[in-house]
């Protein structure tokens, strides 16, 4: 996996990209494997590393990807189930 993006979720629910408390860099990624439409919420600054990193994976079967409703700034969004800063 590239490090310049980071898989939040990996095969979820696309209504999980309706979360205001994402940040506003995260991306819904939709892809079929094995003739199953699959989604990954993907978070990146730059959406061109995004397609880099599908593209190399799943070529032809990378059907696009749309941005998240996410409003959080990607600096004080704390992923679930990560320690807080103190």
């Amino acid at each position: 996996m590239s490090s310049k993006i980071r898989i939040i979720q990996r095969d979820c629910d696309p209504e999980a990209a309706n979360d205001r408390s994402l940040p506003c860099t995260s991306y819904l990624v939709e892809y079929i494997l094995d003739g199953v439409t699959k989604w990954d919420l993907v978070i990146c600054s730059k959406k061109v590393d995004i397609f880099d990193h599908y593209w190399d994976l799943y070529r032809e079967d990378l059907i696009g990807f749309k941005q998240s409703e996410g409003r959080t700034n990607p600096k004080l969004w704390n992923p679930p189930g990560a320690k807080k800063k103190k």
